[in-house]
């Protein structure tokens, strides 16, 4: 027997409420990342350093490196704005799967509770609600004007 969950007011809020610290700690990540370390400091201090030596070829570590910065930036603001929330989500999932894998690497019993478990259980929630539960949210602005337009 298949449940869906509908919507309700408190789905709306559980969804303000997740997206804005997930979006937070990704917006403010990226933009330190972005703006006072560099995306060529981050990829030096976070890729080059620690996995040339690795099976990982030069060229995705800066690219990876390089590019991290700013899809924590832009998936951060996406969250805190509520626009394309699902894509957003996706794009941040896989950055985790990455950053999880380099710690594993360097480390294979990371600790992964204190920065990635958080980050991937706020991601896995809003992935699960029904989109309609992004009310307050660009996202929600259209579904409403896309609604009112079919009547």
């Amino acid at each position: 027997m298949e449940r869906s969950w509908s919507y309700t007011p408190q789905a709306a809020w559980a969804s303000l409420f997740a997206r804005g610290i997930l979006g937070l700690l990704f917006f403010m990540a990226g933009w330190f990342k972005v703006f006072t370390l560099g995306p060529v400091g981050h990829a030096q201090r976070f890729f080059i350093q620690d996995f040339a030596e690795s099976w990982i070829p030069l060229w995705l570590l800066w690219t990876l490196g390089v590019s991290i910065p700013f899809v924590e930036l832009a998936g951060g603001a996406l969250l805190l704005v509520g626009f394309q929330v699902r894509r957003a989500l996706v794009g941040l999932g896989f950055l985790l799967l990455i950053v999880t894998y380099g710690h594993l690497l360097l480390q294979p019993l990371f600790d992964i509770t204190v920065h990635i478990l958080p980050r991937a259980i706020l991601l896995l929630f809003l992935l699960v609600i029904p989109a309609e539960s992004h009310r307050w949210s660009i996202d929600g602005l259209i579904r409403e004007r896309r609604g009112a337009l079919s009547k």
